[in-house]
């Protein structure tokens, strides 16, 4: 039975909040699993832990800092500062939510975290009163605008970086900064100054942040840095942007396997480089697939190609494929409508690439995971 529809538990607690609790710890246990296994944590609502860093990725950003004396400027939950506390001396964790400032406050307690000061109030207004520097600035701008729909530019986040970078280098020769995957890292690049380092974090083949390492000064080459972290390993590619521009792509007609790139090299644009590297040949400028007729070691998907054939009813029939794992690559239809079309289930042992290769066809490539 639903805690709302029974009788009242705690004579402090309605049944209302116990249930909401509940439904926010349940989020908690794969996302924050330090915050899940503790006792008397307390939840805030499940949209904040929607928005929350997972521990996984702040942990990645903890290690990107170090010093003394680091500024969270847009605190929330406090996830991200809580790690940071294990690399810096003393975090100040702001957040204008008064609520949720005090349920970081008694879940760093709760944590026996001594090192992070709370703040409730906007941490911009915190660093204009701040008298000395700070080693390092965190900032995780809101993805959102006044009317709460999605946005792609930095300037249309709250707080506005942008417009505050002149505050931000005034109080820190370094900032990290966290942006949402949809962010095009070409608009990033356009909107900030002092860029040294753009790292691309994937779970599971499955972009969740951009963090961006700002430098006081910086104007070297800015490195590119994707990692894809999996049960079984980590992947992981660093390029210099300016190699990317200056790679040249070799083509080929699909070979003997087939290498398709995880997601957080794909976000970072890395598809001339990520090819050099490896020594693989790609099949059309647009179509982000490899090929080699030797196997080799790849931070993304391996498939022995069984079959080619062209796209069309009568090749895909003659195939007699029910079940298959689809993927498209600069192809005209997407895969549900080609799933509608051909009346193929999703699943099973089979994967098909539909892409379009040097010659300019769409063609369907049957494969099978190395």
């Amino acid at each position: 039975m639903s805690v709302l529809l029974k009788k009242p538990i705690f004579e402090e607690i309605s049944n209302r909040e116990l249930a909401e609790q509940l439904e926010s710890k349940k989020k908690c246990e794969k996302k924050l699993p330090t915050w899940f296994s503790s006792a008397n944590i307390y939840y805030p609502n499940k949209l904040n832990i929607e928005q929350t860093s997972s521990e996984v990725t702040a942990k990645y950003k903890a290690d990107l800092v170090s010093g003394k004396s680091l500024v969270d400027v847009t605190g929330g939950l406090g996830v991200d500062s809580y790690f940071f506390s294990q690399k810096i001396d003393q975090v100040h964790h702001c957040e204008l939510d008064q609520n949720l400032s005090e349920i970081a406050t008694h879940n760093f307690n709760i944590l026996n975290i001594n090192n992070v000061i709370t703040h409730a109030e906007n941490g911009l207004d915190f660093l204009q009163k701040l008298k000395s520097p700070v080693d390092w600035i965190y900032i995780d701008p809101s993805r959102r605008g006044d009317l709460k729909q999605r946005v792609f530019l930095l300037s249309d986040c709250l707080p506005n970086v942008v417009e505050n970078l002149d505050l931000l280098f005034s109080k820190s020769e370094n900032i990290l900064i966290k942006t949402a995957p949809l962010l095009d890292i070409s608009a990033g690049i356009n909107e900030l100054d002092y860029i040294k380092e753009i790292h691309v974090i994937a779970l599971d083949n499955d972009v969740k942040e951009l963090s961006w390492v700002l430098k006081k000064g910086y104007q070297g080459s800015i490195t590119v840095k994707t990692t894809n972290k999996t049960p079984k390993q980590d992947q992981g590619f660093d390029f210099e942007l300016h190699a990317e521009k200056d790679a040249i792509s070799e083509f080929s007609e699909p070979l003997t396997f087939l290498y398709e790139p995880n997601a957080a090299i794909l976000k970072s644009g890395a598809f001339k480089i990520i090819g050099q590297a490896t020594q693989l040949k790609k099949l059309h400028t647009n179509t982000h697939l490899y090929t080699s007729d030797s196997l080799i070691d790849f931070p993304g998907r391996r498939f022995k190609i069984e079959s080619i054939f062209p796209y069309n009813k009568s090749a895909l029939k003659k195939a007699d494929i029910k079940n298959a794992n689809i993927t498209t690559r600069n192809f005209p239809e997407s895969v549900a409508t080609i799933r509608k079309k051909m009346k193929i289930k999703d699943g099973g042992q089979i994967y098909l690439f539909f892409a379009k290769n040097l010659l300019e066809n769409v063609v369907v490539l049957r494969c099978k995971k190395v």
